[in-house]
């Protein structure tokens, strides 16, 4: 079994959670509207009508919350600020309030011995802006621009590693392709524009953070998986080719100076409409760190039923004997894989940002089993230790979550978390895997 002794002493080890998913409290103190505190109001698109409008009551539970992580080891959490409880319509002014509670936050952290790791946008877009048309409208980049100049300047003296975006793959598809996420928009005249000012307001944004303070860590976080063809025929090579353009290199080819990945996915040439002048070079900057978010492998096939990229997805319930309750496959080795085809664009470190897994907990007698979880994530940090030792520079491994909280689409049920939420008493339960992991951290 892998045991914490067998990385450097400076590895980072820590967990993960973000602003909506926790935080609750959606219009207290000022804070305005986001997209998803609209679209999770909307009949029919969250699990039984579930909404965040308390989750794991992070506004109110901070104190509670960091000084469990403390008792339990994890000496650096990430993260998110809310953009709409520091501008409640996105731009103008501010709201002292929403800025109080981050800065109570972050010297909280401090206080504890815990490093915080913030995140800028985890994909809580203010209402306002979206009603300006939102990452569709390249006005965006000015406004998430300023909305970073702020948050540097005003807790950059505190915070030291940020990240800039969190998975704009993930909230671009489905929330401007597919409408399965808020802001719940649909087609490609709605997808094309959003990926390009997401990926502007990347760069600019790691540009931004840099210039305006010294002795930042300053990066961005992709999501990935291992795409894999279902068989070895063409077609299904060329399939996973394409979904592997669209899933893993769609972001991060831009930053690292590459451009789009076209010649795999010619549908991206309808980006060319919104480039102007000088954004070849403006989508390129130079991360101190790149995140890296993994937790399955995907097995695809050629389909010549699905648009723009003729492939589609074979269902892991129909291949594998066991899956996660997101109807993931467990396949540690996707984060080996990914690790090594990120390590290729020579970054100069990577951090695994998220990685977790939602399985059910069996709650007896005050405790939590999830025996599935502690596999998991001994699994996977076995594959990084071995990416680790043939080179790879992987620096550090944060947990997905801390706590259960809101699960987007899927409501609260699945359960991600070390620490088990009861919703009804807001009661916390240090699971089984919560366990493991504070015993791991605490073998030096």
């Amino acid at each position: 079994m892998v045991k914490r002794a067998d990385f450097e002493k400076d590895f980072v080890w820590g967990v993960a959670a973000s602003a909506f998913q926790t935080e609750g409290a959606v219009e207290a103190d000022g804070k305005g509207l986001s997209i998803w505190d609209e679209f999770s109001r909307r009949k029919g698109k969250i699990y039984k009508g579930h909404a965040a409008d308390i989750s794991s009551d992070f506004y109110n539970q901070y104190t509670r919350d960091i000084a469990l992580m403390k008792s339990m080891h994890i000496n650096n959490f990430r993260f998110s600020i809310s953009w709409s409880r520091i501008f409640p319509t996105g731009t103008g002014e501010v709201n002292a309030k929403g800025v109080d509670f981050y800065d109570r936050v972050i010297d909280l952290c401090l206080e504890m011995g815990i490093n915080p790791w913030v995140t800028l946008y985890h994909w809580d877009l203010p209402l306002a802006l979206q009603q300006k048309g939102g990452w569709v409208n390249r006005d965006i980049v000015d406004y998430f621009s300023d909305y970073v100049a702020f948050c540097i300047n005003h807790f950059g003296d505190r915070v030291k590693q940020w990240m800039i975006l969190n998975e704009p793959m993930v909230y671009t598809g489905a929330g401007y392709f597919l409408g399965i996420h808020a802001p719940g928009k649909r087609g490609v005249d709605n997808f094309i524009p959003a990926i390009h000012h997401s990926a502007l307001s990347q760069s600019k944004g790691i540009r931004i953070a840099q210039s305006l303070r010294t002795g930042l860590e300053v990066g961005t976080t992709f999501s990935c998986s291992a795409i894999h063809p279902h068989t070895a025929s063409q077609k299904d090579l060329n399939a996973a080719k394409r979904v592997d353009a669209l899933v893993n290199r769609l972001f991060v080819e831009p930053l690292n100076g590459l451009g789009y990945p076209m010649q795999d996915l010619p549908f991206l040439r309808k980006i060319e409409k919104y480039m102007h002048p000088g954004d070849e070079i403006a989508l390129h900057a130079e991360p101190d760190f790149i995140g890296i978010q993994n937790y399955t492998r995907e097995v695809v096939k050629h389909s010549y039923f699905t648009p723009y990229i003729n492939s589609s997805l074979v269902n892991a319930k129909n291949r594998v004997d066991e899956v996660t309750e997101m109807a993931w496959e467990i396949y540690p080795q996707a984060m080996h894989e990914m690790l090594h085809q990120f390590s290729k664009y020579k970054f100069k470190k990577l951090y695994v940002t998220e990685n977790g897994a939602a399985f059910p907990d069996i709650v007896e007698n005050g405790k939590v089993h999830d025996i599935k979880r502690i596999n998991y994530l001994q699994s996977n940090i076995a594959e990084i230790l071995k990416a680790k030792k043939e080179g790879v520079n992987v620096e550090g491994y944060f947990v997905w979550s801390f706590t259960d909280n809101f699960e987007w689409a899927e409501g609260y049920r699945p359960r991600f978390g070390l620490v088990h939420i009861d919703y009804e008493s807001q009661k916390r339960i240090i699971k089984a895997s919560g366990h493991w992991y504070s015993n791991f951290l605490a073998d030096l």
